[in-house]
């Protein structure tokens, strides 16, 4: 397997991986402009990008995921959730479905908290074990922190949603699992992310305050004191909703 993990300027952190063998490779959360350095990647690794995901509808920033998948000819999936809410056609993804790119396996689990539509992608390498390895845990679980509740207007709803994802989908994955997060500190989508851009769920449930607290209090101590929304926030949504980015975005 090769891997690669991209660091843009808003603090967002997007993803290339797959089979150097078999020629074939998944990008993750991809931002718009980033596309060219997705491309050079995976033509230096001699891989082709198949399958281009979104872990959810951005709200922070424009994707070039959609704009990413047209240029290389692969799919672009979102959560099935989205239909009928994104205008444009995509590959839509459901709880439980399993992905591939040569010896390269993603399982994808709908964790909704920090928006209905998230999803963390669970991955393996068949070439060393049938285990899985790491997780991308998108805008779900950070290091450090958890994704903010409140962005789809219902916050506290959110927050229990989200106490339930991550003791019911993460939380009970194998300690040594690495889990590689789609933000790192300076970002919007959550407070109290660390600046190392990878973690380990063992470590994680040991020392992120947020995976220790009861229900109530983590719902309570999520919602007491919210930053202010991303900004430009609406604006970017609507354009990841239809698939398309301001010139700007690509300046």
């Amino acid at each position: 397997m090769f891997f690669k993990q991209r660091a843009a300027d808003n603090a967002t952190l997007s993803y290339l991986f797959g089979c150097a063998s078999l020629a074939q490779a998944f990008a993750v959360d991809v931002v718009a402009g980033d596309e060219d350095w997705f491309i050079q990647q995976a033509d230096n690794a001699g891989a082709v990008i198949t399958q281009v995901i979104d872990t959810h509808v951005h709200a922070d920033h424009y994707s070039g995921g959609p704009e990413l998948a047209r240029r290389v000819g692969a799919s672009y999936g979102l959560h099935e959730s989205n239909r009928g809410r994104v205008s444009f056609d995509f590959a839509a993804l459901r709880d439980g479905q399993r992905l591939m790119a040569g010896n390269v396996v993603v399982d994808v689990l709908h964790t909704p908290g920090h928006t209905p539509d998230s999803v963390c992608l669970l991955v393996r390498d068949l070439r060393r074990g049938d285990e899985p390895w790491f997780v991308l845990t998108g805008d779900t679980l950070f290091v450090g922190a958890v994704g903010r509740p409140d962005l789809a207007g219902r916050e506290r709803e959110m927050a229990a949603q989200l106490h339930d994802t991550l003791h019911s989908k993460l939380l009970t994955l194998p300690a040594e699992l690495e889990i590689y997060p789609g933000h790192q500190a300076g970002s919007a989508c959550g407070v109290g992310l660390s600046g190392k851009p990878a973690s380990t769920l063992g470590f994680e449930k040991r020392f992120n305050p947020m995976l220790s607290m009861s229900r109530a209090a983590f719902v309570e101590t999520l919602t007491a004191d919210i930053a202010p929304p991303p900004e430009d926030m609406a604006r970017m949504v609507e354009a990841n909703l239809r698939g398309g980015v301001p010139a700007l975005a690509h300046a």
